[in-house]
């Protein structure tokens, strides 16, 4: 498959609580004036169980553009999303992939397919990674929420691989890290940690903010920071250091509010852009240009 052929899977038309998600897509902002990164998003995945709800790479790229979001991480976190990403990333300017197997992916090929298969996995996945449109090797880490303790062994085996990719290839490591931060810290530390650390999708406290930024990795937030309950991802964005702070969707999911439920697309960070300048104190266009030049210190320019 390639990405003019279509989305690689839909997201589900309704929530975990079983009422129907509005599936309108939210109208564009007002613009950025200074552009940004979108420094995570799934562009393989689409909206509605027909991929109706897809916008496909032309218009996301389109769309974000036209919003001041003028570049787009890929991210491929199993074998056909990842294959589907480096595709992506040779074929269109403005993105570039990162590949992974997702912390809850590699416990499901062990289950379903055995040993051998997931280290075939791993080993696609180095091959990708290499790959010159490849600038980071994520999304990888621990999941605690879906992955329960019979699969945490290999969730820690699968991240141990995937942080020495990062250092034999010299390119960031992207981390989902969701109701384990304390094991993904433990985990980081004792392997040593690449050169270019992102936690994505950040989801800890101001104290954890400080810790991991003193170590100098970087926090990318996603329109979680906007919602209502979000005080500790609000203060965790005035806790750290504007050169240590990125900017991302992780569409389709974590669309921003006011349009919390709604399809998520790359042209909506200005939403998070903004709340992210008012927690940190600063004017927007400052916070615009510290994501600007902070994205390309991890992912190089392109």
């Amino acid at each position: 498959m390639t990405p003019t052929d279509g989305p690689v899977r839909t997201r589900a038309t309704t929530q975990e609580s079983g009422h129907s998600r509005e599936l309108r897509r939210p109208p564009l902002p007002e613009p950025l004036r200074t552009p940004v990164v979108d420094t995570h998003c799934h562009l393989d995945i689409a909206d509605g169980d027909d991929g109706a709800e897809w916008l496909g790479v032309e218009d996301a790229v389109a769309r974000a553009t036209a919003a001041g979001v003028t570049r787009i991480v890929q991210v491929g976190c199993d074998l056909p999303s990842a294959r589907w990403s480096v595709v992506a990333a040779a074929e269109h300017p403005a993105l570039v992939a990162t590949v992974a197997l997702h912390p809850n992916e590699a416990p499901r090929i062990l289950e379903r397919e055995g040993r051998a298969a997931l280290d075939a996995a791993y080993a696609e996945i180095a091959e990708l990674a290499a790959l010159p449109q490849v600038r980071g090797v994520g999304e990888t880490g621990l999941d605690f929420f879906r992955t329960g303790e019979d699969g945490r062994g290999v969730q820690e085996e699968s991240f141990r691989r995937h942080i020495a990719l990062a250092k034999e290839l010299g390119k960031a490591l992207v981390i989902h890290d969701r109701d384990a931060h304390a094991d993904v810290i433990r985990v980081l530390e004792s392997e040593g940690a690449p050169e270019r650390v992102v936690f994505h999708c950040y989801s800890g406290d101001a104290d954890m903010a400080r810790y991991c930024t003193d170590r100098g990795w970087y926090l990318s937030f996603a329109g979680t920071v906007t919602f209502k309950n979000a005080t500790a991802l609000r203060e965790s964005v005035a806790a750290a250091p504007l050169d240590r702070v990125l900017v991302e969707t992780d569409a389709p999911y974590l669309t921003p509010t006011p349009y919390r439920g709604r399809p998520n697309a790359s042209y909506l960070v200005p939403l998070t852009v903004r709340v992210m300048a008012e927690s940190a104190g600063v004017d927007e266009d400052v916070m615009a240009a510290a994501l600007w030049a902070n994205a390309q210190r991890v992912f190089g320019a392109w």
